[in-house]
């Protein structure tokens, strides 16, 4: 039976942590689907389909990665794409209290997946979209935040 994770966020945009936690995980799965979830309560700065369009293209490489757009439960899309493990980025203590909250409610609604946490490398523990989404806004330099397909995009 393969290991199938599912990695679920908004990744409004891709950066260098998600990219960390992403590669970080590769030798722990036969598969990681980096699912973007679409969320009725956040407006996001890019489409979906361009951020579905940055992890194919920063894993176009790697066949064990794929991307996705969905919506509704995680737990449900888990069960869809038959993914048994769900993938989490952890930078500080506050953000292992608010994921553990999210792990035993899915754990509550299906008890046969597991969540798996991940600590992000030190250099990216500052890295966080909403962050990077203000930087981009204000026409700073947001290069050190994002993998380089990422950035050469919105040069553009």
């Amino acid at each position: 039976m393969q290991r199938i994770c599912l990695f679920p966020g908004t990744f409004d945009p891709v950066t260098l942590g998600h990219v960390d936690i992403i590669n970080r995980a590769i030798p722990l799965f036969d598969k990681i689907i980096v699912g973007i979830g679409t969320n009725t309560i956040k407006a996001p700065m890019f489409s979906a389909e361009q951020r579905l369009e940055w992890i194919r293209e920063i894993y176009k490489d790697r066949p064990c990665i794929e991307g996705a757009i969905y919506g509704g439960l995680t737990v449900d899309f888990c069960k869809k794409v038959s993914a048994g493990f769900i993938l989490r980025g952890i930078r500080y203590v506050s953000d292992f209290e608010y994921e553990k909250t999210i792990a035993d409610a899915n754990r509550t609604l299906d008890n046969s997946i597991e969540t798996i946490f991940l600590t992000g490398e030190p250099k990216y523990t500052s890295v966080a979209s909403t962050i990077v989404r203000d930087i981009i806004r204000n026409g700073g330099d947001a290069s050190h935040f994002l993998p380089e397909v990422v950035f050469k995009s919105l040069k553009k």
